[in-house]
């Protein structure tokens, strides 16, 4: 990898500066401010002690994500969803709860629900990387007191699911692209693994020119090398 520094100094292999703040907001069950960059999403989760209609008498939980970002999250203001969300929202909040569902027993949850709400205060790019980076925090916060209190068992809460952005910007294969990079890079790419390094989901697009196996690669293994430093981060969190 070349070490030619990018937009915002760091090297291709390099991280924006992370930072998780626990307990941000008093009355939810877990809480966690995620800060990647200036890309900031306010992670919060809720236990109903409820399952959905489709779901009562099997005996087992459920796990569900909202995503919104705020007017002025971006450079310029965009519109409150007050008519629902949009197609956008709709896919990202999809994508989150797909993803953090792999990180719960649902069926030692009991019949309860972990309704997160992931809302972008600052958005620079990575914003769907980041809510399920932070989810996962805040749902360890909130599942620790179901088993501090013996309500669910401790293995209820599995390995730590973290998810990045990675991209080919001017020819560069780079990780955790700001917006600045994602807005102009030819090949764009968001990636959600284990702790274990098990694969979630990825999904990547070609902008420009389609790419070969060997950028896939490339990609893919700068992605597991940035999830592995987002693991050590949020376990060190929850410490």
């Amino acid at each position: 990898m070349s070490d030619i520094l990018r937009v915002d100094g760091r090297t291709s292999a390099q991280l924006r500066p992370v930072r998780f703040t626990p307990a941000y907001v008093d009355y939810p069950e877990g809480s966690v401010l995620v800060e990647m960059g200036k890309t900031r999403v306010l992670c919060n989760v809720t236990i109903q002690e409820s399952v959905p209609d489709w779901m009562i008498g099997r005996g087992q939980g459920w796990m569900t994500a909202e995503y919104a970002m705020l007017p002025r999250a971006t450079h310029t203001r965009s519109q409150r969803e007050t008519k629902g969300p949009s197609a956008r929202s709709q896919e990202i909040k999809r994508l989150i709860g797909r993803s953090l569902r792999a990180a719960v027993d649902l069926n030692l949850l009991g019949e309860r629900t972990l309704l997160l709400d992931c809302d972008v205060i600052q958005a620079d790019g990575g914003t769907r990387t980041a809510s399920i980076t932070g989810g996962y925090v805040a749902i360890a916060i909130a599942l620790k007191k179901l088993i501090a209190n013996g309500s669910i068992p401790a293995t209820a809460l599995k390995a730590p699911i973290a998810a990045v952005s990675v991209g080919i910007v001017n020819e560069r294969a780079c990780l955790d692209l700001c917006y600045l990079e994602d807005s102009r890079a030819e090949v764009d790419m968001n990636v959600v693994m284990t702790a274990e390094g098990k694969y979630i989901e990825i999904q990547g697009t070609a902008e420009g020119q389609p790419f070969v196996r060997a950028q896939l690669d490339e990609l893919t293994s700068l992605a597991e090398t940035g999830i592995k430093e987002l693991v050590r981060l949020q376990l060190a969190a929850l410490t």
